[in-house]
């Protein structure tokens, strides 16, 4: 069973080539890293191990037992309680619930580990499977229409209160 695991510096090497091996997957839906985030990845990744020891954000991956990365899960921008959700998943591991059950136990760690009571999130208007996800954990638009990447998209809103 894959496991919702803090981001690592051992994580490097599988979460690099998650990255690379679902690039042109994830360009489809959301916006592209850039070459940078690839060539200067070492950097990237301290830049972020830096950022999540001091609070700033929450970075998460859903690994395999195997150790293979299936997903990441980012509470990023955190302060006065919220911060924003971001994940991604590998193409291989779609249509299979794992962003759904992720999500909703990132949801509880945000509230019981983190502190965190509400949390926001965006997706294109094309990106269903992102909206699906969203809608299904208990996000509801807010009404807010958002440009990603020069799409259109709608933010979404959470409170980290278990669902009843």
């Amino acid at each position: 069973m894959p496991e919702l695991q803090r981001l690592r510096p051992d994580h490097a090497p599988a979460l690099l080539a998650f990255e690379q091996e679902n690039r042109t997957y994830f360009a489809a839906s959301v916006p592209d890293r850039g070459d940078a985030y690839f060539t200067d990845f070492a950097a990237v990744l301290t830049a972020r191990l830096t950022e999540q020891a001091a609070g700033i954000c929450h970075f998460h991956l859903l690994v395999a037992p195997e150790g293979e990365v299936l997903g990441r899960f980012n509470l990023v921008d955190v302060t006065d309680g919220s911060a924003e959700l971001g994940f991604r998943m590998a193409e291989k591991a779609t249509r299979r619930g794992l962003a759904t059950a992720t999500v909703l136990h990132l949801c509880t760690r945000a509230a019981t580990e983190y502190g965190l009571t509400t949390l926001h999130a965006s997706a294109t208007l094309d990106n269903t499977a992102s909206r699906t996800v969203l809608t299904r954990t208990g996000f509801v638009p807010t009404g807010e229409k958002v440009q990603l990447s020069g799409k259109p998209g709608l933010r979404y809103v959470r409170s980290t209160a278990p669902r009843a």
